[in-house]
Parts: structure tokens; sequence; C-alpha cells
């Protein structure tokens, strides 16, 4: 990979000192959901050019890496920094069919490619040990559940077995598409929804079902960048770092998953031009998120080459998918009071911050479990306060929720999640333009001062650190929240 510098070279002349300071009200009142509109139809048109989606390092997601350091250095308010690195991109089709059905697998990133015809055979438990794969396997397709370990373990224990491929269907409503996290000894291998998968076992229970699976998967590496802009002003030595990922996945366009996210911190940032600050504000675009937060990992360790640069950063928020359209409004859980995993000192005062928030506006909240399944993950891991926002993706939203929120329970919160429906379309406008609030409040409140949150020696950042090593990094936005959930990975 090429080491770049994590920031841009020190500012030549501050913003103009006649700028009033920063104040949350006038922040806000910034924020318009024309403008947050417009940037969502800018990043449908890059979607165009990348054949439908963002994914990294391809045409559209490199355009809207261009657009964002454009419109960031436009702005003659930040120094602004494209941090290049270079990971592996995994893509490409895959197709299923059994008895002259027609299904709708996801790939499997990281999946070898493959053509298979031969029956398909239901694997008992889970396929997470060897036992559970009976001798008829060999040769054949595995159909696995969903659940307990890693989808890498059962493509793994499948040919080990001697399978020639595997189908792996969802335990809960939605469509299955995950990763293998990384090059590995694998057959072919797709994921498929709860409903087909239970067709494929009626069908195997009937009687010999035979299969036709076609992978063709794409692997090669890529140049990517992470978008990096900081303000001009403010104490360098007291950080406010915000973010959220600029890529989708291959299968669509992403306008919530992240569009949403992004757009929500540009517009803020474009908004911060017209005041000063006391304290230094960063605003981060992270690259390859999809494949495991590679951006954000990628940036924190340029960040870890220099102690002191790592304790500048006072604080890290979060912005993935903000907009969904079946919402809640989810808060990262950062006192741990709800999901029993809270995030390094610091993290429940923001929660708070952003719970006080929503209540001056009248409006419900819940908890979204601080797993580390977005890009603030390398931030935990290195004892960062942390916290943000999330409005849900494939997970099932409940009555009560329904109560609180609107909108229809029984229905995902984003049916378009990982889809190619996740287009300007796709965006709850109530709930784009109260995050984005939510957004400017939280900028204004820490560009001001950090005075609420600890400011944590290596101690208790190494302590905090320690707790948050564990989460796995390659699991996909189940972000869980207070109430009924379904299994919380992408990994598993």
């Amino acid at each position: 990979m090429k080491a770049t510098h994590f920031v841009a070279a020190a500012a030549l002349t501050p913003p103009a000192l006649s700028n009033p300071l920063v104040s949350s009200e006038e922040l806000q009142r910034l924020i318009t959901l024309e403008e947050l509109i417009a940037g969502a139809q800018e990043l449908q048109s890059h979607a165009g050019l990348g054949g439908g989606n963002r994914a990294f390092g391809g045409k559209g997601h490199n355009a809207t890496v261009d657009w964002l350091y454009d419109t960031l250095t436009g702005l003659d308010y930040y120094d602004v920094t494209k941090q290049e690195f270079v990971e592996l991109f995994s893509g490409g089709k895959a197709t299923l069919s059994a008895n002259g059905v027609d299904y709708k697998p996801g790939l499997m990133t990281y999946t070898p490619s493959g053509t298979v015809s031969a029956p398909l055979v239901v694997v008992s438990n889970l396929g997470c040990v060897a036992k559970d794969y009976p001798a008829e396997i060999e040769g054949n397709i595995a159909l696995i559940s969903r659940g307990e370990c890693t989808f890498a373990q059962k493509a793994t224990n499948a040919k080990t077995a001697g399978a020639a491929g595997a189908v792996i269907y969802n335990n809960q409503a939605g469509q299955l598409s995950g990763t293998l996290g990384g090059v590995g000894n694998y057959v072919p291998v797709v994921g498929i929804n709860q409903e087909e998968g239970n067709a494929l076992l009626a069908a195997v229970e009937a009687g010999e079902t035979t299969a036709e699976l076609d992978v063709n998967s794409i692997l090669e590496n890529r140049t990517t960048f992470n978008v990096i802009a900081e303000t001009k002003g403010g104490d360098k030595n007291n950080v406010l770092a915000l973010g959220g990922h600029s890529d989708s996945v291959e299968a669509g366009p992403g306008i919530n998953d992240d569009g949403s996210g992004i757009i929500g911190v540009l517009t803020v940032a474009k908004a911060l031009t017209k005041f000063t600050t006391n304290n230094a504000v960063r605003f981060a675009f992270w690259s390859a998120e999809e494949f495991g937060k590679l951006g954000s990992y990628y940036y924190i360790k340029q960040v870890n080459q220099t102690e002191s640069e790592v304790e500048k950063i006072r604080a890290y928020l979060n912005f993935d998918m903000i907009a969904s359209p079946n919402y809640h409004y989810g808060v990262y859980d950062g006192d741990g009071s709800a999901f029993n995993l809270s995030g390094p000192p610091g993290s429940a005062q923001i929660e708070r911050d952003f719970e006080d928030f929503y209540k001056s506006k009248g409006a419900a909240f819940v908890p979204s479990e601080f797993s580390g399944r977005s890009d603030y993950a390398a931030f935990l891991e290195n004892g960062i306060p942390s916290g943000g926002l999330f409005t849900g993706a494939e997970v099932i939203k409940t009555e009560e929720e329904a109560e609180l929120f609107g909108g229809q329970a029984g229905v995902a919160y984003d049916v378009n999640y990982h889809q190619p429906g996740d287009t300007i379309d796709n965006l709850n406008h109530e709930a784009f333009l109260l995050n984005t609030q939510s957004i400017a409040n939280s900028v204004a409140k820490y560009a001001l001062s950090f005075d609420s949150l600890p400011k944590a020696d290596a101690g208790v950042r190494k302590r905090a650190a320690e707790r948050h090593r564990n989460v796995k990094r390659f699991a996909s936005h189940t972000h869980s929240h207070s109430g009924p959930c379904g299994e919380d990975a992408l990994l598993v």
C-alpha cells in the first residue's frame, strides 16, 4: 500500500475572522432538504457512470471521490487531502436455478468462480462442524442455513467435505449477501433470502433437486482514496472528527447506504464555512467500508504512526444510513446500558448529547448497538470517544417502533438495503433532514468546546481499546437496537 500523510499541510490562512463563532441554531438553520436531495441526486448520477453502483475503485465511486474533493477544496475553508491506498476488490455476478426455477442469489465477496450443475444436499444443523456434512455432499451443492459461525467457515467446511458449491440461506427476512472476509480455500458460494431457502428445502424434501450455480467472481487490486477535510482554523490539538463511507456495494447505487450519511456530513461542512470554530473539525469520507471498513482502518493506521496525533482526536462521530425509508432514529449506545458494550470514556456523553437533541425536537429515539459494524470501529479500537446515528437496514420494524416513528411494522427499515433499489427514491426526507440537523448540532457543540468530554491519557485509551479489539471488522450494517432484532453480522 502507498502510505500518505493523514492530514493536509498546515493552513496558510485562517477562515475570515469576521465570521461569527458557530452556534447550533444558526448552523441548523442553514441545512435545507433541497440541498440534501441535490447532493443525493449527484451521487445517483455518479452511480450511472459506474453501471449502477459506486463500488470502491470503480468509475462511479471515483466520480464521488473527485466530486467530494473538488467541492470541499472549492470552499477555501478546509485543508483537503486525498489519502491513497490499495485494497483487493471482489465483485462479479452469480446465478442460481433449481428444477427450472430461477432464484436471486447474492454474491459473497471473495468467493471463487465456478459453474456447477449438481443435486442440492441439505447440511445438518448450521454447517459449522464437519459432522454436519453428510457423505452424499461430495460433488454436490451444499444447502446451508445462516447462523452461529462465519460464512467463510461454512464455505471452508463445504470444500473440505467435497462439495462442489454452496448456497447459504438467510435465517431471517431479507436478502443475504455477505463477505468471506478474504481469499481462502472455499467452494463457490452465494446467499439467498429466507423465503427462497425455505422453497429449496421443501423441494429437496420432495425429491432430488438439481441446481445450476454459476459464479463469476472478480478479484483485483484497486487504488482508492479517503477524502479528509480539516478546518483551517480552530485548535489543532483538539479535533472533532466525523464522517461516513463514500462507497456502495456493487449491487446498487447506495444512495441511503451511505449516500445519505456523506451528503449529511458534506452539507454540514458547507454550512460551517459561515462560522469560526474554537476547535478544529475534521470531515472524513471513507472508502471501501463495504469491504470491511478498509478506508477508516487505513486512516487510523497512519494516524497511529504518531501517538500525539491520535491524542488530538477528542471524539469521532459516524453517520451511516441516516435516511432509511422505514426509519427509526437510532443513537449509538455509548454508555452500554442497552447492549452491555460501552464505548471509550466520553462515548456515554456523546450519546446523551444526541438524545438531548431529539428530545428538544420532540422526536423519539432508540439505542443502536455499538458493535463495531461501521467505520467507528477503528476509533473504538483506539480508545477514541465515539457516537453517531443510524436509521436501520434489513432488520424488521416492530409494532412498538411503528407507534414511535410511524412507518410499517413487519417491514425492514430499508427494503432496498444492498439492492439496486437503493436510489434517490429510497430516502425518507423527514429523517434525512432531522438527522442532518442533528449532525449540525453536534458539530457546533464540539467545535465550541470539549469540556463535557474527558481527555483520556494513553492508559485509559489502551484499556478502552482492548475492550473492542475482538469486535469483527468484516460485518455488515445489521446494526441492532433495543427490542427484538435479527442476528447481527454479515460475516455470520
